[in-house]
């Protein structure tokens, strides 16, 4: 097992510990949710990662449950429905990439760079969608631990 793999497995066993503390705390269950998805995006077995990922979803739905009104939570359960898909998607480039590497140096390298761009612009667009959720997932984290208002004056 991969390290990446290894500190996933520790974060889910971390979370279920928690969970046994106080299973309604949507945090928590926003996190593992995090966790299973993240998990099933490290493994390669499609029918590992749907496990996964609908470990996900169910995570997601329980903390929209006990939170309602919290949007990071309904947007993650939104973005969970389509990791599936994504993760075939992100396969699909991997193999892309190996089929590249791969190659016989005597194809034509138009050809080759063609492939090459659209494989590049793929990661970028990925990267950019990972970074995106990072950063809704960054300021719902934030908005959702706003002090409270000052009491006021009398």
């Amino acid at each position: 097992m991969s390290d990446a793999k290894q500190m996933m497995a520790d974060a889910i066993s971390k979370l279920d510990e928690a969970l046994m503390i106080n299973p309604s705390r949507h945090e928590t269950l926003w996190s593992m949710g995090n966790a299973h998805s993240t998990s099933g995006f490290m493994t390669t077995d499609t029918d590992e990662a749907k496990v996964s990922f609908d470990k996900a979803a169910q995570f997601f739905q329980r903390a929209v449950d006990a939170d309602p009104g919290n949007e990071l939570y309904q947007k993650s359960l939104e973005v969970a429905a389509k990791a599936p898909e994504l993760h075939v998607e992100f396969q699909k480039v991997a193999a892309d990439q190996q089929a590249m590497a791969g190659a016989s140096s005597s194809s034509s390298t138009a050809h080759s760079s063609k492939k090459k761009k659209n494989s590049d612009l793929k990661y970028d667009i990925f990267g950019w969608i990972i970074l995106a959720v990072g950063l809704v997932a960054w300021v719902g984290m934030a908005k959702s631990y706003v002090p409270p208002p000052p009491p006021p004056p009398r």
